[in-house]
């Protein structure tokens, strides 16, 4: 499928969506994890394509109309905060000089913190200001990784305001960014966003961003074990997806209907 925008329309941004980097996840999270040499042959494909790799702020001034972007801009973020992250994933990225973006859920990097994430190897928010010295840029992924668009109010202020304190408090500066936990979201929940104070949130919605994506709904491509390196190289060269912005499907709010109504029955439940 080909996702070349027409001449005057948007341009394509590969905005790629990688979680954890180990040989041997655990299965709940295996069908969203690459290996190492899977990992290295996606950064070579960026370096090869001829893109400038760039962070979330870079997107964010360039739809506030503050900066320009490159002619060909790609970004590379990650999710949750794995203990893969500030080891050997951002020791490949700094090897390839590649910034990347990291969102990371605090109840589960925090010593005796609340998250509904499943056990995993995670790093610890002892490590997030070296991440960031690393090159990466950190932004929020909620405290507890729920489907925020089935919270209640007061639930969903709470995941958007506690998490980017915490993160506040580790580094020491503004942290402006989000990511949707399993890109659950909607118009109700991006005010909400915006009214916490970040400046952009991304989905998933496995798209093409593009320079008219919307701030607080940055389409991304899920990056899956299964995914071939000729899928990612025809990423970055803007094909084999389509590209945002644009309506969601029937389908979509249907399911986002279902997950609220169950998430009535049962409470907050794990985006994933």
């Amino acid at each position: 499928m080909s996702a070349r925008p027409a001449a005057g329309g948007p341009r394509a941004i590969p905005v790629f969506l990688y979680h954890a980097v180990m040989e041997d996840p655990p299965d709940w999270i295996a069908e969203f994890t690459v290996t190492p040499k899977q990992f290295g042959a996606h950064l070579d494909a960026v370096v090869d394509s001829g893109r400038t790799p760039v962070t979330i702020s870079a997107l964010a001034e360039h739809l506030a109309g503050r900066a320009p972007l490159p002619a060909r801009p790609v970004l590379l973020t990650f999710d949750d905060g794995f203990a893969d992250l500030p080891g050997p994933t951002a020791e490949a990225l700094a090897a390839r000089d590649l910034p990347a973006t990291a969102y990371l859920t605090t109840g589960a990097i925090t010593p005796g913190g609340r998250s509904l994430l499943p056990p995993a190897p995670m790093m610890t928010l002892a490590e997030v200001a070296r991440l960031e010295q690393s090159g990466m840029e950190i932004g929020s992924h909620t405290v507890t990784h729920a489907q925020l668009d089935t919270l209640a109010p007061r639930e969903l202020t709470h995941e958007l305001r506690s998490s980017r304190a915490v993160l506040e408090d580790a580094l020491g500066h503004e942290v402006r960014h989000l990511a949707y936990p399993h890109g659950y979201n909607s118009g109700r929940v991006r005010r909400a966003a915006a009214a916490a104070g970040y400046e952009t949130a991304t989905a998933v919605r496995h798209a093409l961003s593009s320079d008219h994506d919307e701030h607080h709904r940055i389409a991304r491509l899920i990056v899956r074990r299964g995914h071939t390196l000729t899928e990612v190289e025809d990423w970055l060269d803007g094909r084999g997806a389509r590209i945002a912005p644009y309506r969601d499907s029937a389908k979509t709010v249907a399911w986002r209907w279902y997950r609220r109504s169950r998430a009535v029955v049962r409470g907050p439940v794990f985006a994933g």
